[in-house]
């Protein structure tokens, strides 16, 4: 059978053709209005310089995003025609975008292929849909208050497709499930989003009138902005850090193996993943799964390699409790308490989070005990036990994200896990 290739990989063969294309257009015919060519690259480039990435961040450099979005709809340069078009803006936007990240580049967090593609994309539908239309003189009758409402419509349009696009690559190469993913990002488009949407028509704007003096008096509230997030992200970071440090207690005290919360809590946001959990549900799991084996520390002789799976149902309720009384203490979000609370409980009274915590945590103590074989074998009397003592679907979902693991680990050569 021919085998289909994924959709990222067709989005990012899309991408490499259009700017192909637009690249050739733009040596054939010549650059039209340097000047503004320049001052829109060197923005773009500016905003890749000071960009900040991380696995939280939807839009890494919203400078960037909204310039190439402001060159996309330009069609006046201080009340005169501007002459540039759509393979132009592609042009532009990818050649300072590459150029903006050299720097990311050699310090060896360079970006991953996902941004530039639907950078190109998005830019490159945008300006389809605007310049052929702005030449031919569709919006010359159009007033003010319309125009704007125009150009932040197109504005809203592409970012919702790019919502779209960016879940699909997503779901694509993780095989996680597309609709929870869809629904983070449409949830962030109000924060960063609506600032980049709003700069990007507002300088396009201001560029038509005053001409490219607008760029930096426009860059101005939106590098505030991007500065506020960062300190926001820079308060998150430190918030994690602190509960990583609280549940690494139970290990420097010897009741637990070194990085099992860790490993817990990485395979129990695959999994939530998996089952569709949403970005702010699983940062509760995460912090529930760091800090599932705090009540041990309540313990007076400790249990063997912290195996809490193997003990009586009592005593796992016990301690659970007494981690949950902890937790609450430290000011923790109450969801996270809860969840610690209630991880010994029966699997059809739990809520979700609780159950994959204990899911995860037996396989990772049942895998530690059993040797080479000990993931297999595991994994196996979970699905044993999964009728009575575990809950069937989040078994199944742990062996999905295993089995994806053991390919991408095959497929990139790299045998650890």
């Amino acid at each position: 059978m021919p085998v289909r290739p994924r959709l990222h990989v067709v989005v990012y063969v899309c991408a490499a053709v259009l700017a192909a294309v637009s690249l050739g257009s733009t040596l054939y015919h010549g650059v039209e209005e340097r000047g503004a060519a320049l001052a829109f690259g060197v923005l773009i480039t500016v905003g890749e310089l000071i960009r900040r990435d991380g696995t939280r961040i939807r839009e890494a450099a919203p400078l960037a995003a909204a310039g190439s979005l402001s060159y996309a709809l330009l069609g006046e340069i201080a009340g005169r025609p501007a002459a540039h078009g759509a393979g132009q803006v592609v042009t532009v936007v990818l050649a300072a975008s590459l150029l903006g990240s050299v720097p990311h580049v050699g310090r060896g967090d360079g970006p991953a292929l996902d941004p530039p593609a639907r950078r190109v994309l998005t830019v490159g539908c945008v300006a389809v849909c605007f310049q052929p239309l702005y030449r031919q003189g569709v919006f010359d009758d159009w007033g003010g208050p319309a125009y704007a409402l125009v150009l932040l419509a197109l504005l809203s349009l592409t970012a919702l497709c790019d919502a779209v696009l960016a879940a699909a690559l997503a779901h694509s190469r993780t095989g996680w499930p597309f609709l929870p993913m869809l629904r983070d990002e449409l949830r962030s488009l109000p924060g960063i989003g609506a600032a980049v949407i709003a700069t990007g028509a507002v300088m396009a704007l201001g560029v038509a009138v005053v001409g490219l003096w607008a760029l930096p008096v426009f860059s101005v509230p939106l590098l505030l902005a991007q500065l506020s997030y960062r300190r926001y992200a820079a308060v998150r970071a430190t918030y994690r850090q602190t509960i990583a440090s609280l549940a690494r207690a139970t290990e420097i005290a010897g009741y637990t193996p070194a990085g099992h919360a860790r490993r817990v809590a990485g395979l129990s946001q695959a999994v939530g993943r998996d089952l569709g959990l949403t970005e702010p549900e699983l940062t509760v799991l995460e912090y529930a799964a760091l800090m599932h084996d705090i009540g041990q520390l309540s313990l007076v002789d400790p249990v063997p390699e912290g195996a809490t799976a193997g003990l009586p149902v009592t005593e796992q309720r016990r301690i659970a409790l007494l981690g949950g009384a902890v937790v609450r203490q430290t000011g923790v979000d109450p969801r996270v308490a809860g969840i610690v609370e209630r991880q010994a409980d029966p699997h059809r009274e739990q809520p979700l989070a609780a159950r994959i915590v204990r899911v995860v945590n037996a396989y990772e103590e049942k895998s530690r005990e059993g040797g080479p074989g000990g993931p297999l074998t595991a994994l196996e009397e979970l699905r044993l036990a999964a009728a009575g003592e575990y809950a069937p679907e989040v078994v199944e979902a742990l062996a999905r994200v295993l089995s994806r693991n053991t390919e991408g680990a095959r497929e990139s050569g790299d045998r650890s896990w």
